[in-house]
């Protein structure tokens, strides 16, 4: 659920993919209230141990991750905060076609299609510049959505209480997949409070993390809008939760 504007493709060159790796994690179960500041961590910490990796091959970045990517990235990125905005994340997607997506917020939330619409324009003209995409492509600019994918680490304090969905590219404990309400950060991990308890994951060994849609979740991101004079309530009738493809509300 997020605002989109999409571009007409464009005749732009392709770089090589690269494979992406993370590496593990801290686990340490305590007890947590979300919405509460997360604190220390009480309890034993439990660390688990993985083979090391190439340190190329350590770089972890929920923003971009093939080297594609990264370097489409280090373009947009100057060019989005230039005007006041922060990159979420960007992808290249190919298949039929190819689809530059681009994702983008303001600092303190809330951007509207007009600012989807000064974002695509300046960056459409700095890609013809730079010209790093080969096949012909479309650009797309969105904002995050209500359910957003956390890229940051700072989205995991913003947050916080909110129920997400975090992925680990290792297996830590024997899983990858951690559903629960997020308790914001301690240093560098991520702590999510999941039937077990709260556990801290290590930002860098993550691999995807996103919220979950609830209608805590809607309720309390529409309630912000409008005391931003974002939107007007009145013109719901009513707001329900959908279902996403794997069936998590």
């Amino acid at each position: 659920m997020g605002l989109l504007l999409r571009r007409l493709p464009q005749e732009l060159p392709l770089a090589d993919s690269d494979r992406h790796a993370y590496i593990p994690l801290n686990s340490g179960a305590s007890a947590s209230t979300p919405k509460a500041p997360p604190g220390k961590i009480d309890g034993p910490r439990a660390r688990f141990f993985v083979p090391e990796v190439n340190e190329l091959e350590h770089m972890t970045d929920l923003i971009a991750k093939a080297a594609i990517d990264r370097r489409l990235a280090e373009i947009a990125t100057p060019v989005i905060e230039g005007l006041g905005y922060e990159l979420v994340r960007i992808r290249l997607m190919s298949g039929k076609s190819t689809t530059l997506q681009v994702m983008a917020d303001k600092p303190d939330g809330g951007i509207e299609v007009d600012d989807c619409a000064k974002i695509s324009t300046e960056l459409s003209a700095i890609l013809d510049v730079e010209d790093p995409i080969a096949d012909n492509y479309a650009l797309e600019v969105s904002s995050p959505g209500i359910d957003r994918p956390l890229t940051r680490l700072k989205d995991f304090d913003m947050w916080d209480g909110y129920e997400a969905k975090i992925e680990t590219e290792e297996l830590i404990d024997g899983r990858r997949r951690f559903k629960g309400q997020l308790a914001g950060t301690e240093g560098d991990e991520v702590l999510i409070t999941i039937d077990e308890g709260t556990i801290g994951l290590k930002f860098d060994w993550l691999s995807d993390a996103k919220l979950v849609l609830t209608d805590e979740l809607i309720r309390d991101v529409l309630k912000s809008r409008k005391d931003a004079g974002q939107i007007d309530e009145t013109q719901f009738d009513e707001v329900q939760t959908v279902v996403d493809g794997e069936g998590d509300t």
